[in-house]
């Protein structure tokens, strides 16, 4: 993979001090998956009684750590669960070795930590088309089981970084009338993000008690509106997983009805989300596409996503032009409803473009000064009716294919 040199101009200022998760623990090990003194594998143990949800990539080349999590995930237990992930080698793309990596990998945990090998989930990342060197992983299993510890989560969002530039974590506390729960997960993602599930790995975890029924609606309607609404570069990765798990610790009871929690939730998913877009492979702007007045929330997001996917509209922000042109292309690409004459862009407050013509009122110096922001938003409204979506990226720069042309040297 690239040599990544520089921390990302859009990266927080620091990783986030995440709450302890009672019930939860973490390890880290290098393996030497794929490079020598590398710390590249995690362990998460949830104690038994846990809850465990998840949504995976619909990629028809998605990896044998992903059809394995995805046999899993729908099972009831009060037997715990452990979450091993490795960077490095993406186990995709490996015909039936890859079945038998994580199905070795898999018994190992089971028999170090004593867990059904259907309570334990797999993720790799990195590098597809490669074997697994699953034996490296193996025979640290024993260390990383040794090694569990609660408020480790930092050290194990760093273990499944690949191109990342920074380590992303996030986390709430909240208050209910059952008493205070606990919410913080990592993620790891930069480049090959586009909506299609979760365009990432990320785990989350709360010491809030969950049916799983419900927790697994919670996840998937709260990814719809998160991590489905981010691309970096319109691909969807074959080994997209976010898996979340309520341990029940805290002893108060969650269900579809909480709408506090699934606020703060729901938080913790957009933060996350965002720093995947803040870190996208070169990027130096992150934007938000605001798409409004569409026949149908279908076809806003249709519209919001052809905006955000343009190589032109994302190169043109990376040279900070406020080329609205380029705006109303990808509107009459996209294959949904629009018209021409009826169109209103925006760049942050600075009115653009209205009745299908530049605005009288718009300055061009106006609009490149906008654009010179770091944190930009392109809003469009199509005028035909109530539809709205929301999605983010980032802008397009040489930095991308630097990382991308050298990825596997």
């Amino acid at each position: 993979m690239a040599k990544i040199t520089s921390v990302s101009p859009l990266a927080p200022a620091a990783f986030p001090e995440l709450p302890v998760i009672d019930g939860v623990r973490f390890a880290s090990v290098a393996a030497g998956v794929r490079y020598a003194g590398r710390t590249d594998v995690m362990l998460t143990l949830l104690d038994p009684g846990s809850t465990v949800a998840g949504v995976f990539t619909r990629s028809a080349t998605r990896s044998a750590n992903v059809l394995d999590c995805q046999s899993k995930i729908g099972g009831d237990s009060d037997a715990g669960a452990a979450i091993i992930v490795n960077s490095g080698n993406s186990n995709a793309f490996t015909g039936k070795a890859g079945d038998g990596s994580v199905a070795a990998i898999c018994a190992a945990v089971a028999k170090s930590t004593g867990l059904p090998e259907a309570r334990v989930f797999t993720s790799s990342t990195g590098v597809i088309g490669e074997r697994l060197p699953h034996d490296r992983i193996i025979a640290k299993v024993d260390d990383l089981v040794a090694a569990l510890a609660p408020g480790k989560g930092d050290e194990a969002a760093r273990a499944i970084m690949t191109t990342d530039t920074f380590p992303k974590g996030a986390c709430a506390t909240v208050a209910l009338p059952g008493g205070e729960v606990k919410i913080a997960g990592f993620a790891k993602g930069s480049g090959m993000i586009a909506p299609d599930m979760a365009t990432m790995l990320v785990y989350i975890f709360t010491d809030a008690k969950v049916s799983r029924a419900d927790l697994q609606t919670m996840v998937s309607e709260i990814n719809d509106r998160s991590f489905n609404c981010i691309t970096v570069d319109s691909d969807t990765s074959t080994s997209d997983t976010l898996l979340m798990g309520a341990t029940g610790a805290s002893g108060v009871e969650v269900t579809l009805a909480d709408s506090d929690f699934a606020q703060a939730l729901e938080g913790v998913f957009l933060d996350l989300a965002h720093q995947v877009v803040k870190d996208g492979e070169g990027a130096t702007k992150f934007v938000t596409v605001n798409v409004t007045g569409a026949k149908t929330d279908a076809d806003a997001r249709t519209h919001a996503l052809a905006i955000a996917n343009s190589p032109l509209v994302k190169t043109a922000v990376a040279g900070e032009d406020p080329n609205w042109g380029r705006i109303v292309m990808a509107v009459g690409k996209s294959g949904a409803a629009a018209d021409r004459d009826r169109l209103t862009i925006r760049f942050g407050n600075v009115l653009v473009a209205e009745n299908g013509w530049v605005a009288p009122s718009y300055k061009e110096e106006d609009g490149a000064a906008l654009m010179k922001q770091p944190e930009i938003t392109i809003s469009v409204d199509i005028g035909l009716g109530a539809g709205k979506a929301t999605v983010w990226t980032c802008d397009l720069t040489h930095g991308y294919i630097s990382i991308n042309a050298d990825y596997r040297s």
